[in-house]
C-alpha cells in the first residue's frame, strides 16, 4: 500500500497526514515512531494540530509510541479519522483532544496478535507479553472512552469493525462529520483480520485512477509529489 508521513505548520497550527502501515515489517515499508517524532519536533512551537488517519494498523509498540508522543505535546490534538483507524491505528486515533470520523469511514479494534518460533518456553513467554500487550490496549480504550471494560474486553475479542455511528455511539470517536476520503483502497490482505468488511478486501487490481482522486484535496497542501 501506499505509505504516507506528511506533516506542515502553519503559524500556531500544525497538520499532520498519517496514511500508511504503522512501523516496519517484513511486509511493510511503514511509518516509524522515530521519522513521526522527529516530524513532530520539527513543527516547532504549534497550539494546535490536526491528525489525518487512514491506516489498518500495524506494529503496537511503534504505536504506542506515536501515541505517547501525541500525549506528552502540549497543543491540542484533533484527530480526524479519514477512512480506517484499525488495531494500532485506533490506539493513535485515542489521543486526540477531539477525535472525528468521516460518515463512510471505520474504527476496528481486536486481540493483539504476534508470530512465535522456538520451544515451548519461548511459545509461552510470547503468550506472557500478548497478555501484556492487551492490558495495555484495554486500559487506553477504557481510559479514553470512559466505557464498561468487560464491554470494550468483549469488543477486542470478537475484533470489531465499527462504523462512524458505532464509534461515536461506543466513545471511540466525538463526532461523525462529512467524508473528505475514501477508504477502500488500503489493502488489509497481509494482517490476517478475521472479519474484514467487503470494501476493505482486494478485488483484483487496485484502482489507481481511484487512490489518485483519494488524495486529491491533500496533494498542494501536503506538497505530495
Amino acid at each position: 500500500m501506499m505509505n504516507k508521513l506528511q506533516m506542515n505548520a502553519r503559524g500556531k497550527k500544525g497538520e499532520i497526514l498519517l496514511y500508511g502501515d504503522i512501523g516496519e515489517g517484513f511486509f511493510t515499508d511503514g511509518i516509524t515512531a522515530k521519522d513521526f517524532i522527529g516530524n513532530l519536533n520539527a513543527m516547532g512551537n504549534v497550539s494546535e494540530i490536526d491528525i489525518r488517519v487512514n491506516s489498518p494498523g500495524g506494529d503496537v509498540f511503534e504505536g504506542f509510541s506515536i501515541y505517547n508522543a501525541l500525549i506528552r505535546h502540549p497543543a491540542k490534538i484533533n484527530v480526524h479519522v479519514d477512512g480506517l483507524a484499525a488495531s494500532i491505528a485506533s490506539i493513535i486515533a485515542m489521543s486526540g483532544d477531539s477525535i472525528n470520523i468521516s460518515d463512510n469511514g471505520m474504527m476496528m479494534i481486536h486481540e493483539p496478535w504476534s508470530m512465535a518460533v522456538g520451544d515451548a518456553d519461548e511459545f509461552r513467554a510470547k503468550a506472557q507479553t500478548l497478555d501484556k500487550m492487551r492490558e495495555n490496549l484495554l486500559a487506553t480504550y477504557v481510559s479514553r472512552t470512559g466505557g464498561d471494560r468487560d464491554a470494550i474486553s468483549g469488543l477486542m475479542k470478537a475484533e470489531t469493525w465499527m462504523t462512524a455511528e458505532e464509534a461515536v455511539s461506543r466513545g471511540f470517536a466525538d463526532f461523525k462529520v462529512e467524508s473528505e476520503m475514501m477508504a477502500a483502497s488500503l489493502n488489509l490482505s497481509i494482517y490476517g483480520f478475521k472479519h474484514t468488511p467487503e470494501k476493505y478486501k482486494v478485488k483484483g487490481t487496485p484502482n489507481l485512477d481511484s487512490a489518485r482522486d483519494a488524495f486529491k484535496g491533500l496533494e498542494e497542501r501536503f506538497n505530495l509529489k
